[in-house]
C-alpha cells in the first residue's frame, strides 16, 4: 500500500506542477494548511471523506484514488537512513547536532516527556534577510508526560 500511496504522491505534485499551484493553493482549496495538505498529498495523513472528495475533484483522482487518499498511512517516508537528498539530510543533521538540546530544553520546562507529533502544528515561511533568506520553520507539538505506572 505504501507503494500505492507514493505514486499517488508523486501523480499529485506532476498534476499540481503542471497546473502551476503552490501548496498555499491545494491547501485553500481542501480546507487545510499548506503543510497538511502537502502531507497529506504525499500519503503521510489520512484524509476524511470529505476532504479526500475535494482532493478527487481537484485533481481529477479515479475513485480508488481518492480511497487511496483515505486510508492510514505507513509513516515515515524517508527511504534510507541517513537521508540521502541533501535538503532532507540537513534535517537529520540538525537532530544530530541538537537534538540532545531539544531534548534538555524541553524536559527543563515541561519535565520527562515528549513533544508530539500526532498533536502536532507546523508553519514554513520566507523570512528576508540581506545576507540571503532564510527559511524560518515554526513546530508546535503537544507535551505528553510520560506515565508512572
Amino acid at each position: 500500500m505504501n507503494e500505492l500511496k507514493t505514486a499517488l504522491g508523486n501523480k499529485i505534485v506532476q498534476l499540481k506542477k503542471k497546473r502551476n499551484w503552490t501548496w498555499a493553493d491545494v491547501g485553500r482549496e481542501l480546507g487545510h494548511s499548506p503543510v497538511w495538505s502537502c502531507a497529506a498529498c504525499l500519503g503521510q495523513m489520512s484524509m476524511k471523506p470529505e476532504t479526500a472528495a475535494k482532493a478527487a475533484a481537484l485533481f481529477a483522482l479515479s475513485n480508488e484514488e481518492k480511497a487511496l487518499l483515505e486510508q492510514v498511512p505507513y509513516r515515515g517516508s524517508i527511504p534510507s537512513t541517513p537521508p540521502t537528498d541533501p535538503l532532507i539530510y540537513r534535517f537529520y543533521e540538525l537532530i544530530s547536532v541538537y537534538g540532545t538540546t531539544f531534548k534538555s530544553l524541553i524536559e527543563e520546562e515541561f519535565g520527562d516527556g515528549i513533544m508530539s507529533a500526532i498533536d502536532f502544528d507546523m508553519a514554513l515561511e520566507r523570512q528576508p534577510d540581506p545576507k540571503g533568506d532564510r527559511v524560518k520553520i515554526t513546530m508546535s507539538g503537544k507535551f505528553l508526560p510520560y506515565k508512572t505506572y
